[in-house]
């Protein structure tokens, strides 16, 4: 009896409670309204600062998304590049082939050595492809160099960037017949021995004369960039910027060119006469 008791009061006091509340918001309904309106204002005030807080949100989202597509967009661009180029030289080294005089054998540069005087490089294809030792190798450019040692599927080559390389050259539409060895500097060549009396221009292309019978006439060296005459001597000095670049090569072709046997013979019994 005495719980029952005890939750009357609880009921009633609850009832009395409510009944408080009611007569309290009866009689300050103009006080809520009031509220309500202050209330209402400060939301519409905060609002837009909360809705620029949610626009730079997105705004965030968006540019890292869009950082991450223009990166994907980038490497895809860089890669059809890539592959434009590789299908611009191969077509290149497929002209080359077909108006070449002499049969051609295609190459991959496997190994590269350019870091001093003495350089050198290394092709996929040997004694058993074909390649000989003093066989040239070019590209759709011009002159890479020349093959000095074979295995059976490789081969060792000579670039004209190594002191050591020389070749017989002239000036295209021309009598101007010289050397051209490196500089020692990147694609820098050098024409030597051609007479003062012989006029020469700055853009004129060096090609392989055929002189020496080690390379077949015809063959692009380079461009002439800088004339200087000679000090105390008749002839002049010719720079020449080579075409092909040796950094960058990666195919290529051997020329199956073999020097003439009779001009070969000739050559050396003269040297054993004098």
């Amino acid at each position: 009896m005495r719980r029952l008791a005890d939750a009357k009061d609880y009921i009633i006091a609850a009832f009395i409670l409510l009944f408080a509340t009611g007569l309290m918001v009866s009689r300050h309904e103009g006080g809520l309204q009031n509220a309500r309106k202050v209330s209402i204002t400060v939301l519409s005030y905060l609002e837009q600062p909360l809705s620029n807080i949610r626009i730079y949100r997105q705004a965030l989202t968006s540019n890292t998304y869009l950082q991450r597509q223009n990166i994907q967009m980038q490497d895809e661009l860089s890669r059809l590049r890539s592959v434009e180029q590789q299908n611009r030289i191969l077509r290149e080294l497929l002209d080359l082939r077909e108006e070449s005089e002499h049969p051609m054998i295609p190459v991959k540069i496997v190994a590269k050595e350019l870091r001093g005087i003495n350089n050198s490089m290394t092709v996929n294809a040997g004694s058993l492809d074909g390649v000989k030792s003093g066989m040239p190798l070019v590209n759709s450019d011009g002159l890479v160099g020349q093959v000095t040692f074979t295995a059976n599927h490789y081969a060792q080559v000579l670039p004209y960037s190594n002191s050591l390389f020389r070749v017989s050259a002239r000036i295209q539409n021309s009598r101007a017949y010289g050397i051209v060895s490196w500089t020692g500097q990147n694609n820098e060549l050098i024409l030597q021995y051609v007479p003062q009396t012989i006029p020469v221009d700055v853009g004129q292309i060096v090609e392989t004369s055929g002189a020496s019978n080690r390379f077949p006439e015809g063959i692009p060296i380079g461009e002439i960039t800088d004339i200087q005459p000679g000090r105390g001597v008749e002839t002049q000095t010719i720079f020449v910027r080579a075409y092909a670049d040796l950094f960058t090569l990666s195919e290529a072709f051997v020329v199956a060119f073999e020097p003439d046997t009779v001009i070969n013979n000739l050559m050396e019994q003269q040297e054993e006469l004098f």
